[in-house]
């Protein structure tokens, strides 16, 4: 009787603990992590008898944790994926929807400006024209700066999430630590007793770690697991953590970098975080936001460059050159700015360098990186995006040089470099910040040209001159004023007179004279059936280049005169106007194929490709989760109906088990009747 009521006893115990493993399966259904567990069933030792074995009961060999650790490893390799990919669409939308956004983007003012430009030049000498021209300017100059401004605020935030990122990784990596230690003293380890709940939470914590970044697990001794970057770099070694970090950039002092301390050594970790949300914030601000800014300078160098050159050598309602228009691009504090001294430079650290703007049609967005090497004079110009050697060579002895680059030139203004110091150079980062608007006033508006030109009444002939064009006020290489225009209200050597002579073979010739008499150009001969130019346009012909052009058509006479001047009093002149107003539509960007529209548009378009594609790879990169998450399921998840059905079929088996142990308790109470 007593086998038969411990037959029925490990059977009443087998079945309570599946029942009990089964329920806590369906309480934790909804559980992040938890695997499903089952009871494995093993027949106990049979009592060997004359007849044969009789079977002595059941018992559990072991409360199995249902896992597999290819799906698992393939769900954190696809939730590192997915985590970058909603990152970098998040924060590309963000910026998408700013430069876009007819209320945020620079489009709309752009346009306004220059039609209030054209509406100007068709009244000059309008106050109220002039006014609008001023607030539509002021709108461009708002609209620079509140986009340089939303993409300060988002690097900032995405500095906020890169250090919150590092703090919840670093409280992962502790836990994971923690949990190893935890496992590997675990009782009955050694048996394969595994203790299912400590694995789930260790497991859930890597999946949230690879969210944040790109991870390696392996197996080590005692059941624990070894946490490495993708490079290898050990983030956990059993149950000692490493832990991130970020300091600022000592090549880019306004963006972060990711360090990563272990055994009191500290590296710079920033190329080796790839994947998870901080590779997608870190992908953004490199492949986004840092372009951006870089673009949305250049369009305001181009612009600022080619207004301030046009209006410069126009005249305004009072009669004097006009000034600038927008901020100087090349004014000192703004050439300095564009030159980043990294952090890690050698002492004396007293290097002076500055970046000029030459040609702004031909400049390019980006940064390059300037190194030395060998005894501090040789140097490598560096392009940051692709790491190309672009420029090098050697400093002569004083170092003061320029290192030419198409639309810039780096000056070395003196100091001391040395081996490894490197300079991190930007053109166009900073441009749209220290964009602004120079003129106040109305009147400085200059919408009329200096100079302009009329014939002789006695004149013969059929020829005209056109109403010319102004080249410069100043000369290129020297910046200071050409001669004609150091006197303030004239020209300094005019009145000049275009004079028609015959050279003495039947030949019609021109002359040019300044208010001397002395000959500028010389018996030059005049060409019938074409417009003739009067003046040469290379800065470097002397006496010959006036800063600006005239052209004479037509059949002139012998004794025919032209006389060029300053343009008094020409209040009404609307030349110079409908030239600045042009710039709206003319390729003064990109090697001349670009507008400033376009220019802008380019940015809007780059932008909003990386936004579209990114969409596309997050969708994907979600159905990739999606699709592991549920091949995990299917081993690990919880499914209710199928517990249920093993609730009854555990619950009848205790039933059955209890019935035996009564039917053995019925059957000795017989026994000992029998006796009585």
């Amino acid at each position: 009787m007593a086998g038969l009521i411990n037959i029925g006893l490990t059977g009443v115990l087998a079945h309570q603990a599946a029942l009990n493993t089964t329920g806590n399966n369906i309480t934790n259904a909804n559980t992040p992590g938890y695997s499903r567990q089952e009871v494995q069933f093993d027949t106990q030792p049979g009592q060997q008898t004359g007849a044969g074995t009789i079977g002595s009961g059941v018992s559990i060999s072991n409360i199995r944790r249902l896992a597999n650790e290819f799906l698992v490893q393939q769900v954190r390799e696809d939730t590192t994926l997915n985590g970058e990919q909603q990152t970098l669409n998040s924060e590309l939308s963000r910026l998408d929807n700013l430069l876009g956004g007819e209320t945020t983007g620079l489009s709309g003012a752009l346009n306004n400006f220059f039609a209030s430009l054209q509406n100007a030049a068709e009244d000059p000498a309008s106050l109220p024209q002039r006014q609008l021209v001023l607030s539509e300017a002021q709108q461009i100059v708002n609209r620079f700066q509140a986009l340089n401004q939303e993409f300060i605020q988002q690097r900032e935030s995405v500095k906020t999430q890169m250090q919150q990122g590092v703090k919840d990784a670093n409280t992962l990596l502790k836990s994971i630590a923690e949990l190893n230690l935890a496992i590997s003293e675990s009782p009955g380890l050694a048996q394969g007793k595994m203790p299912n709940e400590l694995l789930d939470k260790r497991d859930e914590a890597l999946r949230e770690l690879s969210n944040l970044v790109g991870i390696k697990v392996t197996q080590a001794e005692g059941s624990q697991v070894n946490v490495a970057l993708n490079n290898g770099l050990a983030l956990v070694v059993g149950s000692n953590a490493a832990e991130f970090g970020t300091r600022e950039s000592p090549s880019e002092p306004t963006s972060l970098e990711f360090t990563l301390t272990n055994g009191g050594r500290t590296l710079a970790v920033d190329e080796q975080i790839n994947g998870g949300r901080l590779g997608g914030l870190r992908r953004f601000e490199a492949e986004a936001l840092k372009p951006a800014f870089d673009e949305l300078g250049r369009v305001a160098i181009a612009l600022a460059d080619t207004m301030n050159h046009q209006h410069e050598i126009g005249l305004d309602l009072e009669g004097e050159l006009g000034g600038l228009f927008f901020t100087d691009v090349n004014n000192i504090a703004a050439q300095r700015s564009r030159v980043v001294a990294n952090a890690n430079n050698l002492a004396p650290k007293d290097a002076q360098l500055a970046v000029e703007i030459t040609d702004s049609s031909l400049l390019e967005s980006g940064s390059w990186s300037l190194q030395f090497s060998g005894d501090g004079r040789s140097y490598e110009l560096i392009e940051s995006e692709t790491g190309k050697i672009v420029n090098q060579g050697r400093l002569p002895d004083p170092v003061n040089s320029e290192i030419s680059m198409p639309g810039f030139n780096i000056r070395i203004e003196g100091g001391t470099f040395n081996p490894g110091d490197k300079y991190l150079i930007q053109p166009t980062r900073h441009a749209a910040a220290n964009f602004d608007l120079e003129v106040e006033r109305e009147e400085d508006l200059a919408f009329a040209s200096p100079v302009r030109a009329e014939s002789d009444l006695g004149n013969s002939g059929t020829a005209q001159i056109n109403q010319g064009k102004m080249l410069n006020v100043r000369n290129p290489f020297t910046n200071a004023l050409l001669p004609g225009f150091r006197t303030e209200g004239e020209l300094t050597n005019g009145p000049l007179e275009v004079q028609f002579a015959d050279d003495g073979a039947g030949n019609l010739v021109f002359s040019v004279f300044d208010n001397n008499g002395d000959a500028i150009i010389a018996d030059k001969p005049y060409q019938s059936g074409i417009s003739n130019k009067l003046f040469s346009e290379d800065p470097s012909d002397g006496a010959e280049y006036q800063g600006f052009q005239f052209e004479i058509s037509g059949n002139p006479e012998v004794g025919d005169v032209f006389t060029i001047d300053f343009n008094q009093n020409g209040v009404s002149d609307n030349r110079n106007a409908e030239f600045l107003a042009a710039l709206g539509t003319a390729n003064t960007m990109n090697n001349g194929t670009q507008s400033f529209t376009e220019g802008y548009a380019g940015v809007v378009e780059a932008v909003g490709v990386k936004t579209r594609q990114s969409q596309l790879d997050k969708d994907a990169s979600q159905t990739l989760l999606e699709q592991s998450t549920n091949q995990r399921e299917s081993v690990s998840g919880v499914n209710l109906d199928e517990e249920a059905g093993k609730l009854i079929q555990y619950q009848a088996a205790y039933n059955a088990s209890a019935q035996v142990m009564s039917v053995a308790q019925d059957l000795f109470t017989t026994l000992l009747q029998t006796f009585r």
